[in-house]
């Protein structure tokens, strides 16, 4: 059976991963994530991971490399990691009873034997819309979570979910960062079965 690799080293991924209970490592894929000034968010998520799982599986030829990435997008406008408080606090002030769209992402690739390459690569689409939020909800919630290495200022699986006035989805995991009903479905495809 082949080596699988999830192209991160995001601890949020690779709690998600180990949830399946396969084997895999983790390697960091180190790429430039520069967003290009035309890129759409969807084609931005897309891109990142695919270049994430192309740069781990050329050092690692026949193993199942995992790449994935996430962009959130408000209003048409890409929302990155905002690195600190008070960046932290724009962001989820501008986003207070607004509808967000987070793109995730997901690629596999695996490099053949015979020089080729396998990939299977998708972008999964997850609603949020936030409710009303005052100043004094959102500095409690920054104060208790801090959640400045997250893009949208919030992280899902834990407090952030009292933010939200709902969720649309057809893959939970993947407003966490990994799209896992979608993986099985590629890990299948690479003759990979997870049950």
């Amino acid at each position: 059976m082949s080596k699988l690799i999830l192209a991160s080293s995001s601890p949020y991924r690779k709690m998600l991963l180990q949830r399946l209970d396969i084997a895999f490592s983790c390697y960091s894929p180190n790429i430039d994530e520069s967003p290009d000034p035309i890129e759409t968010p969807e084609a931005l998520a897309q891109r990142l991971a695919t270049e994430k799982a192309k740069t781990v599986a050329e050092k690692f030829p026949g193993a199942i490399v995992i790449g994935s990435d996430q962009v959130a997008e408000l209003n048409g406008q890409m929302l990155g990691k905002p690195g600190n408080h008070q960046r932290a606090q724009q962001q989820l002030r501008a986003q207070s009873g607004q509808t967000l769209l987070f793109h995730t992402g997901l690629a596999l690739v695996q490099q053949l034997a015979d020089g080729n390459i396998k990939q299977i690569q998708l972008v999964d689409t997850t609603q949020v819309s936030f409710r009303q939020l005052d100043n004094h909800q959102i500095e409690r919630y920054l104060e208790r979570e801090q959640p400045y290495d997250c893009a949208g200022s919030f992280k899902a699986e834990g407090l952030g979910i009292s933010l939200f006035k709902g969720v649309s989805s057809q893959d939970p995991s993947s407003l966490i960062g990994l799209p896992l009903i979608s993986l099985c479905t590629a890990l299948r495809e690479f003759d990979m079965d997870v049950l």
